[in-house]
């Protein structure tokens, strides 16, 4: 049987950013205090400032996301510094926060609305690292009304105990000037100055060049312009610094996935997967469908169901439809219905729920006439 395309069904974003850990919450606002109520909508500006620290107390050594969740929404305020240190303005009118393209992961799609009035009393605020999970924080209880208030610490731990890392060794290394070289090129890309970014990027790493961090940030920074060539050696250098970095081998991948290179997502996501095979659902995805454009079905089959065991929340629908077709070619079209049928219930896609349905009908089609050998055992 010929192995049947999903390039149709590959429209899962690329990863230009490490996948964020996950929080639930409500995208519902239940209510909206009024000024009478008891909690109190702030009409002036506070300036809220803190530390990230490892669980012993230590530097994290790169760049942390700082996130707000208000009543469900979550934001991207800033981002810390290299020794953890952060700061922002929370008021009524902040509209300069920086809007993260996870922000939206528990709206139902919604950007956050910026402008609005926020309360301290409804905000928790956390640190997104990819493979940690963030201390929250609750800033009615940690932070004073006034214009000045500085929350302590937040504490991030490791995820799960695995060999790869989110935290390069080398940024503990890196001199003071490639850290504040690193810092503005972040702060750079966050307002979309991607040529500035890209100058103070290769600073970094002219200054210390085994810096892995500013080589997988410069990278990321070159694949906003589409220069795939040079994101690639970027992340290249990032390998080549710290082998055991996770970040530059997600965008290996994304490189891979632009190009349409099955090989090269498989060998990127294969080490990846290898050095932490529990921070990166995308991964296990990518790496099935490009098994499975390679025809390496069992290995597939292997990746796919490793990923969807992860995926207890259903963030990655397509793992199910992907699975659907490998088990197509290995005959098993009861597992195929099953999982095709599991797709169908989480998408709301037009074009997916079309070409799902077909899938099913040539499911159908081939149960009725080609049965599995016998002897083959059909897994679920």
């Amino acid at each position: 049987m010929r192995a049947l395309g999903i390039v149709v069904l590959l429209c899962f974003s690329a990863v230009l950013l490490p996948s964020q850990v996950r929080n639930s919450g409500s995208g519902n606002v239940s209510r909206v205090p009024s000024p009478s109520s008891g909690d109190l909508t702030f009409q002036q500006s506070i300036l809220i400032s803190g530390k990230v620290v490892l669980p012993d107390g230590s530097e994290v050594g790169e760049p942390v996301a700082i996130q707000t969740i208000c009543r469900g929404r979550k934001r991207t305020e800033t981002y810390s510094d290299s020794r953890g240190r952060f700061s922002f303005t929370f008021g009524v009118r902040d509209s300069t926060a920086y809007v993260d393209f996870a922000d939206a992961d528990t709206m139902g799609g919604q950007a956050p609305r910026t402008g609005e009035n926020r309360s301290l009393q409804e905000c928790d605020l956390q640190a997104v690292l990819p493979g940690f999970f963030s201390e929250l924080v609750h800033l009615g209880l940690r932070a004073r009304e006034s214009s000045n208030s500085d929350i302590g610490q937040v504490v991030i731990r490791p995820l799960a105990p695995v060999e790869g890392h989110t935290i390069s060794a080398t940024s503990l290394m890196a001199p003071e000037p490639a850290r504040k070289a690193l810092e503005k090129g972040k702060k750079q890309a966050e307002k979309e100055q991607w040529d500035d970014a890209r100058k103070s990027l290769e600073k970094a790493v002219q200054i210390y060049p085994r810096y892995a961090a500013a080589w997988f940030e410069l990278g990321r920074v070159q694949l906003q312009k589409n220069d795939f060539a040079s994101a690639q050696k970027s992340f290249e250098q990032s390998v080549a610094a710290d082998a055991k970095y996770v970040n530059p081998y997600l965008g290996l991948m994304n490189c891979a996935l632009q190009a349409q290179n099955w090989p090269g997502v498989v060998d990127s996501t294969n080490k990846l997967l290898a050095l932490d095979p529990v921070s990166h659902l995308e991964a296990w995805y990518y790496n099935g469908a490009g098994q499975y454009q390679a025809h390496n079905f069992d290995a597939a089959e292997k990746s796919l169901r490793e990923g969807l065991k992860l995926d207890g929340e259903h963030h990655i629908a397509k793992l199910d439809y992907v699975l659907g077709l490998v088990l197509m070619q290995k005959r098993n079209f009861p597992g195929a219905a099953e999982h095709m049928r599991a797709f169908l219930k989480l998408t709301s896609d037009p074009n997916e729920i079309a070409e799902a349905q077909k899938r099913l009908q040539e499911i159908d089609q081939f149960s009725a006439h080609l049965p599995p050998p016998a002897g083959n055992p059909q897994p679920k």
